[in-house]
């Protein structure tokens, strides 16, 4: 997508953003496994290949007043002077590479994501596939923040992300890293001892340039389903049985990761522990019937919420207990804008699974990266880089025609240079 193309877009989405953020003002804002595990190369989403008071926060109790009505998605508030002016300063083409989070395979040169992060000005990069060795890593790591320079990313930070959850999910391996335990293991741990194992591992992944960890998984797998539950279940990726069990360790974990230096993800919102099949691999026995508004089972999202989390990470199932259209969740409004955003209050950054898994794979790219945004989400996390241009392309095309949809970009933008605002890769001073 060349800047000649995006020309017309800007105005619209300047507009937009003045909206947006008097909104702010209004409110009163300030200043995977060894080489041996079965499950190697699957990303955390669903173990496939891919996986507010103020931005310090990612939270906010939700408002009685609020101005957004029932699947009105709801404008980015509480965003600092510093955000803004960030968020100002980007081109067209570099506010919508912040919305993209692209895969960067073991099995690729260390140069693959160059292009597409001075073209496509992609904001964001996840690790997959099972990389060995810390000193690969840093390197690797290293190397991308340098793509992120003025032109590419007008000189804002990538998130470099990782799957380290534990157990058979352990995208970073070998020296370096601790074999972190499977989840079903940390939850054996106290809090106390969990937060600090935590921290423990995240100092890892901080050291080697990784600042995003795509966990703790906050789904409820029931006893009685167990293993039969492919997603999770399955491979031990569960806290617990009970929703009391999996908030007391998801908590403790993300509140390790956060004190570590490592912002944490709570996923995959609003559950995936009562799925039949894998949504990266199926298309069918990926519907939720039991889940409601008031399903116990939101507990640990709303607790990770409250923790700190600044990611949510919105899974790709059907809920129609939640959504009587049976629209997957990442393209639901009743499920990202007002359950999540409305009634848990989570006024952070909403993260796909990955949008080119089986279970979404027949959707045109250009639509899901569409409907995603219009739903109320913000990151678009893609196992296929080349699927970028056709994405950010869609985003534009549909800026230029509609002007409330401009103003979600705008507001998902600054949801984005919010975040990394809080995580300290970018400042004013």
């Amino acid at each position: 997508m060349t800047s000649r193309s995006m020309t017309s877009v800007r105005p619209r989405l300047a507009a937009a953003l003045a909206i947006a953020l008097a909104a702010a003002v209004a409110a009163g804002c300030g200043g995977g496994a060894d080489p041996d595990d079965s499950a190697s190369t699957s990303r955390s989403g669903s173990g496939s290949a891919t996986d507010t008071t103020t931005p310090g926060t990612g939270s906010s109790t939700p408002s009685t007043t609020a101005s957004a009505s029932p699947s009105e998605p709801r404008e980015a508030t509480n965003v600092s002077a510093c955000a803004r002016q960030k968020a100002e300063a980007l081109t067209e083409e570099q506010a919508l590479g912040q919305l993209l989070m692209v895969a960067f395979d073991t099995a690729a040169p260390k140069t693959a994501l160059d292009g597409f992060v001075a073209e496509q000005h992609v904001g964001n990069v996840i690790y997959l596939g099972g990389w060995e060795g810390a000193a690969r890593v840093k390197e690797t790591s290293a190397h991308l923040q340098a793509q992120a320079t003025d032109a590419a990313t007008a000189g804002i930070p990538l998130l470099l992300a990782a799957d380290q959850e534990g157990g058979e999910v352990r995208q970073l391996r070998g020296e370096g890293f601790t074999k972190v335990p499977s989840a079903k293991v940390q939850a054996q741990m106290s809090s106390t001892e969990l937060t600090a194992a935590a921290k423990v591992w995240a100092g890892e992944l901080k050291a080697v340039g990784i600042n995003v960890n795509l966990a703790p998984v906050t789904d409820t797998v029931p006893a009685e389903i167990g293993r039969a539950n492919e997603p999770i279940g399955k491979y031990a990726r569960e806290y617990g049985s009970t929703p009391q069990t999996v908030t007391k360790a998801s908590t403790a974990f993300l509140k390790g990761m956060i004190d570590g230096g490592v912002m944490g993800t709570v996923k995959h919102f609003p559950g995936l522990g009562r799925v039949e099949n894998n949504t990266d691999f199926n298309t069918t026995g990926i519907t939720d019937s039991v889940a409601t508004a008031k399903d116990p089972f939101l507990a640990p999202f709303t607790a990770g919420v409250k923790a700190g989390a600044g990611l949510v990470m919105v899974s790709s199932a059907r809920y129609p207990g939640l959504d009587p259209t049976k629209t997957q969740a990442m393209f639901s409004k009743p499920i990202m804008t007002d359950l999540l955003r409305g009634q848990l209050g989570f006024d952070g950054v909403v993260i796909t699974d990955d949008i080119n898994a089986k279970a979404v794979r027949s959707i045109p790219a250009a639509k899901r990266a569409v409907d995603y945004i219009a739903a109320g989400g913000d990151i678009l996390l893609t196992g296929d880089p080349e699927s970028v241009p056709t994405m950010t392309k869609a985003l534009a095309d549909k800026a230029r025609a509609d002007e409330a949809f401009a103003s979600q970009l705008e507001s998902s933008v600054l949801r984005v240079v919010a975040l990394k605002e809080r995580m300290g890769l970018i400042s004013c001073s």
